[in-house]
């Protein structure tokens, strides 16, 4: 599919993905720049980036591919299901499954778990990614929502891009904090090591972490952790960052090797957020896992 469309008066010194966005009302702001940066916007005859400053009669033509049909082997994997309807599911992922298949990890992921579920998901992130609308880490447990069709899938995107979804966190992290706490420190890609991600003042994006002490335990800390952004592992390196380093985490200093943990204490447990259908708020949530459970008894012992 292909539009264009005409820059008018009060349409001048827009950035282009702002404007593209206000004509098409049916597609993320996020998903309209992956659109400008893969080339299929021409201004002017010409590629344009993200941030053009659009011009009186600027003649701007953007092209929207088909979603890409799915090649990802649909496997017997057994899920946990929160809640399920045409447009959406939740899924309750377990610790040590990745979301997602890619290079070197084609098999094993919820993906390939959804696809011998359904028989409908969105295509709009691609062969790798159907129906993914966010993701959570491989060690992370909890809630994540599945689109089943594109507009779902734009709507939920929408949402996150404006970070109106509803995301709530249980941890367990090192040492006892005293008070509860906001951490707004912008996170980008670590400099020395491409995996991970760090604090980055200068190329960093945004990012807003609220926390509740639950519990103090001993050592540790019980916290209730909700987002205002969805940085990638940002719980883990914001609590890293105030000394704070999430349990089990090896990557960001949390490391213990006491409790024998496959990864970081970290638990997706509240997921709110307006039905694409309905337009109703919806709400849902799941307990942490028994290892999580037992470990605080353990911890309270």
């Amino acid at each position: 599919m292909e539009k264009t469309f005409f820059v008018e008066n009060t349409e001048v010194n827009m950035r282009l993905d702002i404007f593209l966005t206000s004509k098409l009302e049916n597609f993320s702001r996020s998903y309209i720049q992956r659109l400008i940066k893969n080339n299929n916007v021409i201004v002017q005859q010409k590629f344009a980036k993200v941030n053009y400053l659009t011009k009186l009669n600027d003649e701007i033509k953007i092209k929207i591919p088909q979603p890409q049909k799915l090649a990802i082997t649909a496997e017997n994997i057994p899920l946990d299901i929160v809640y399920e309807d045409d447009d959406l599911i939740i899924v309750n992922k377990p610790q040590q499954m990745v979301v997602h298949p890619a290079i070197g990890n084609f098999s094993g992921t919820l993906v390939n778990a959804l696809l011998f579920h359904c028989k409908n998901l969105s295509g709009i992130n691609g062969i790798l990614r159907p129906g993914i609308v966010h993701r959570i880490d491989k060690n992370t447990s909890g809630i994540i929502v599945i689109a089943k069709n594109d507009n779902a899938h734009r709507f939920l995107a929408e949402q996150f891009a404006n970070h109106s979804i509803e995301r709530e966190y249980l941890a367990i992290v090192k040492g006892n904090l005293n008070e509860n706490g906001t951490i707004n420190k912008p996170i980008g890609r670590d400099i020395h090591e491409r995996t991970k991600m760090s604090i980055n003042a200068l190329k960093g994006r945004s990012a807003i972490t609220h926390y509740n002490i639950i519990e103090n335990l001993k050592c540790y800390t019980l916290i209730k952790l909700k987002l205002e952004t969805g940085r990638t592992h940002q719980i883990r390196v914001h609590m890293a960052s105030i000394n704070h380093p999430v349990l089990g985490d090896d990557v960001y200093g949390g490391s213990n090797k006491n409790f024998k943990l496959v990864g970081q204490v970290l638990h997706a447990k509240t997921l709110g957020f307006i039905h694409p259908t309905t337009k109703k708020y919806v709400k849902f949530e799941k307990e942490p896992p028994q290892y999580f459970l037992e470990l605080i008894k353990k911890l309270r012992r």
